[in-house]
């Protein structure tokens, strides 16, 4: 596939999934542009109507503008095929065409083997910063990537706590990287863009939309060799990372939850379901050391 040729599609707001069809139900190579053009010359009835607003998009759009306006930004782009693009994520079922990437790239080189992402709840507790400031250390002797949301609690509290014991941290972004939600960790990302690394799989305008995060959550199971719920309520969209966790054959962890913290419920049923319970570090760098 062409990476040019994707950009411009991301550009002109066809979505992965309408990427994929093109790919599958189309039977396109996205090889070359003019597969493209003839393609909609002479389009198939049963085509999505929005998608021939976004090829008149698409036909605007100059790609050496974009090329330049990612350069000023300081933000790399990967396609699937990209040796650097994460071999785990590559593996999952919609695995994202395009990645922008800000920050260091040698962050993404250890996802395959060492990608341990960390969720939880936006109302995590001092529970969850005590737990990994406990376990997080042990990390490092095995040199684990940690990746989040970049969310507040959990997700922030992960990064945090990355930094704080020197581990290599992955934000994933639910929108572009021209944008941020929530203001409460801007600081702490720009600090990630700047020592480590954020990735997106949205053109850096792409607005934030709350039917963007289960697809950024796709990711964030998807990089890495393992999940670990720290406290998550029985309806937390922590649930739904470890779903997809499971869907894309991911170890899943959760810490201990206690019967009279909702926050925890979560926590308990996954682990009815045989999420693993993790009490120390090693039942988790257990798992890892298997992984060749």
């Amino acid at each position: 596939m062409n990476q040019n040729l994707l950009l411009k599609l991301s550009y002109a707001h066809f979505s992965t999934r309408d990427i994929y069809k093109l790919l599958l139900q189309f039977h396109l190579s996205l090889d070359d542009e003019l597969e493209i053009h003839n393609f909609f010359g002479d389009a198939p009835e049963d085509i999505p109507f929005q998608w021939k607003k976004k090829y008149q998009r698409f036909q605007t759009i100059n790609i050496d503008h974009i090329r330049r306006n990612l350069e000023l930004d300081h933000i790399h782009v990967l396609s699937i095929e990209d040796q650097l693009y994460p071999e785990n994520l590559r593996e999952i079922y919609d695995a994202p065409l395009l990645l922008f990437v800000k920050g260091n790239l040698d962050c993404l080189k250890g996802l395959s083997q060492r990608g341990l992402s960390i969720v939880g709840s936006r109302n995590a507790t001092e529970y969850t910063r005590r737990a990994l400031d406990v376990i997080c250390p042990e990390f490092k002797t095995l040199n684990l990537v940690i990746v989040s949301g970049l969310a507040k609690g959990a997700d922030a509290c992960a990064h945090e706590m990355a930094l704080k014991h020197q581990l290599n941290t992955v934000g994933v972004l639910g929108f572009g990287h021209q944008m941020h939600y929530p203001k409460e960790t801007l600081d702490m990302r720009h600090w990630i863009e700047t020592y480590h690394c954020t990735i997106s799989e949205y053109p850096p305008f792409t607005k934030i939309a709350k039917f963007r995060f289960p697809e950024r959550n796709r990711i964030i199971s998807g990089v890495s060799n393992g999940v670990l719920v720290t406290e998550a309520n029985q309806q937390s969209g922590a649930l739904i990372t470890i779903d997809q966790a499971l869907d894309q054959n991911r170890n899943v962890y959760v810490l201990p939850g206690s019967m009279f913290n909702e926050l925890t419920k979560g926590n308990m049923k996954r682990a009815k379901e045989g999420a693993k319970i993790v009490t120390e570090a090693s039942d988790i760098l257990e798992d890892y050391l298997t992984i060749s």
